[in-house]
């Protein structure tokens, strides 16, 4: 994890296209995970934004689940290049029961550490950054299951 979190919290994600917005993890009183994707990115929409999307019902309630499109890694494009897609497949074709934020620039998920897409993080109840972790290939996948089952989330299908 490359973002120290003792040390300064990146500026809180303004840009929200889908769901309701999403006030910064130290008002949550929960636990939360927020998963930085790209719609250009492979193990994203093949792998991580599926699997967020079938563990959001099993969490419900226990935690904040929310994704963040970013551009970090990935091609810098205009607002109105990039939104209108993201709407789309947040709204119309994964029909997203999260919220999604644009990180236009990629300067938000870069602050956090991220070390391109898809990449994890994990927030305690208190707020702060608990684990962040990079994939979405099955040992991620895992090491995120784990996650959700200390939070009482059951994983058996």
């Amino acid at each position: 994890m490359d973002h120290d979190p003792s040390g300064p919290t990146p500026t809180w994600l303004e840009d929200w296209v889908h769901g309701d917005p999403v006030a910064p993890p130290a008002s949550w009183g929960r636990p939360g995970l927020a998963l930085t994707f790209n719609l250009e990115c492979a193990g994203c929409v093949g792998r991580a934004v599926p699997w967020l999307k079938r563990m959001a019902p099993r969490v419900g309630e226990r935690a904040t689940l929310l994704a963040v499109h970013t551009a970090y890694g990935h091609r810098t494009l205009p607002r109105d290049q990039v939104a209108p897609q993201l709407v789309h497949y947040a709204a119309t074709f994964a029909q997203l029961p999260f919220p999604v934020a644009l990180d236009l620039d990629g300067a938000w998920a870069q602050a956090m550490g991220a070390e391109g897409t898809p990449h994890w993080f994990v927030w305690g109840g208190a707020g702060a950054l608990v684990r962040s972790v990079y994939g979405s290939q099955e040992n991620a996948l895992t090491r995120l299951g784990y996650v959700l089952e200390d939070w009482g989330v059951a994983l058996d299908d």
